[in-house]
C-alpha cells in the first residue's frame, strides 16, 4: 500500500539530531538581530537594577527554643530517638502527651488565636502591633472603604471590645502572616529544638512579634498542661486555709474553756463536758488539717513535676538580618527574562511569516 493511499497520516521519525539542528537554527536566526537583541538585554538589565533599587527590604527575627517536658523521658523516648535516626517518628508511643506531643508545638504556635493575641500587644505608647503591621503593609489605606467614619481603623490594646469589622481585619492580617511571614520548624527530628522565624518590613515589628509569640505560646502551653493539677492545688489551698482558720478559733476557745474551768465549782460536771467536746473538736480538726496540708504539698510537688519548661536558646537581637534583592541577581534575571521574551517573539513572528 502506498503512502498516499494510507488511511493514517504520515508521522516522521523522531530524531535527536534533527531536534538539535532545529534549535541551533533558531539560535542562529535570533543572532541575526544582534543590535535589537543587545538593546533588549540592556533594557532588561536596567529594569532588573531598578527593581532591586525599589525593592522594599525585609527583616528576619529568628528565635530558637527547646521544650523540656518531664513526661517525655523514659524508654519510649530512647526508642523514639533511635527510630528517628532511620527516619521514623514514634513521638506518639509513650513520649510527650497532650499539647506538647510531637508536632503539636508547631501547630499550636501557628494558631490564629495566639497570633491575634500577639498582634493586640503594644508596639509603642500610641499603637499596637496590629496598627503598625497595617501601616507598614499599607493595609490601613486599603481598609478605609470599610471604615464607618472614614478614619483609619485602629486596634485597641488586648482587643477586649473588638467590633466585628476589627475581628475580620485581624483574621486577614493573621492569614497574611501565616502565608509566609511567620513559620516554625524543628531543626532536628531527633532533638526537641524548635526555630521560629518572623520576616516583616519593619525591624522592630519583626523583633517584638517573634519574642511575644513565644511568650504567648509558653503561657498557653503551661496553662493547658497544668490546668487540672493547678485547679486541684487551688482547691486544696482554699480548704487548708479555711480549716486552719477554724482550728485557730477552736484552739482559742479550748484555752478559754480551760481557764474558766479553773475558777468553777468542781461539782458542775457540765463545764467539764464542754471542755472535752472542744478538745475533741480540736483533735478532729487537727487531723483533717494535717491530711489536707499533706495532700496540698503532694499536689504542689506533682504540679512542679508536670510543669513543662520552655527554654529560650537564641533570641533575636538588633540589628536583624536584612533581606534585600541583590543587584546581581536582579540584573541577571532581567537579562534572562528579556532574552527569552525577545527570542519567543522573533521565533513566533518567523513562524507566522512562513505560514
Amino acid at each position: 500500500m502506498t503512502q498516499e493511499n494510507s488511511p493514517y497520516p504520515y508521522e516522521p521519525e523522531f530524531s535527536f539530531k534533527k531536534l538539535l539542528n532545529d534549535r541551533v537554527g533558531d539560535i542562529t536566526y535570533i543572532l541575526q538581530f544582534k543590535k535589537a537583541l543587545a538593546l533588549v538585554l540592556i533594557i532588561g538589565g536596567l529594569l532588573g537594577a531598578l527593581t532591586a533599587w525599589l525593592w522594599t527590604p525585609t527583616y528576619t527575627a529568628r528565635l530558637t527554643f527547646v521544650v523540656d517536658d518531664s513526661k517525655s523521658g523514659g524508654g519510649a523516648g530512647g526508642l523514639s530517638a533511635l527510630a528517628g535516626q532511620f527516619g521514623f517518628n514514634l513521638d506518639g508511643l509513650g513520649g510527650a502527651s497532650g499539647v506538647l506531643a510531637g508536632d503539636n508545638v508547631e501547630e499550636l504556635i501557628k494558631s490564629h488565636r495566639l497570633i491575634k493575641a500577639t498582634l493586640l500587644t503594644a508596639y509603642d505608647s500610641t499603637q499596637t502591633l496590629a496598627d503598625r503591621y497595617a501601616a507598614v503593609n499599607k493595609l490601613d489605606k486599603k481598609w478605609l472603604k470599610y471604615s464607618p467614619d472614614g478614619k483609619i481603623i485602629r486596634f485597641p490594646l488586648n482587643g477586649l471590645k473588638n467590633s466585628r469589622l476589627q475581628d475580620s481585619l485581624l483574621h486577614e492580617m493573621t492569614s497574611l502572616i501565616l502565608a509566609g511571614e511567620f513559620g516554625i520548624s524543628k531543626t532536628d527530628k531527633k532533638l526537641g529544638f524548635f526555630e521560629v522565624d518572623a520576616t516583616m518590613k519593619d525591624e522592630k515589628l519583626a523583633l517584638l512579634f517573634c519574642n511575644r509569640m513565644i511568650k504567648q505560646s509558653t503561657d498557653f502551653f503551661v496553662s493547658t498542661k497544668t490546668k487540672r493539677l493547678r485547679n486541684n492545688v487551688d482547691r486544696l489551698q482554699q480548704r487548708a486555709d479555711s480549716i486552719g482558720a477554724i482550728l485557730n478559733r477552736k484552739t482559742y476557745d479550748l484555752s478559754s474553756a480551760n481557764q474558766t474551768l479553773l475558777d468553777i465549782n468542781p461539782a458542775y460536771t457540765r463545764a467539764n463536758a464542754s471542755v472535752d467536746i472542744k478538745e475533741r473538736d480540736k483533735i478532729v480538726l487537727s487531723t483533717i488539717f494535717s491530711e489536707t496540708v499533706k495532700n496540698l504539698e503532694s499536689s504542689k510537688t506533682m504540679l512542679a513535676q508536670e510543669t513543662p519548661t520552655v527554654q529560650i536558646v537564641d533570641e533575636p537581637e538588633l540589628p536583624l538580618k536584612k533581606n534585600r534583592l541583590k543587584y546581581s541577581i536582579a540584573i541577571l534575571s532581567g537579562l534572562v527574562i528579556a532574552g527569552i521574551l525577545f527570542s519567543f517573539y522573533k521565533l513566533l513572528t518567523r513562524k507566522k511569516q512562513a505560514d
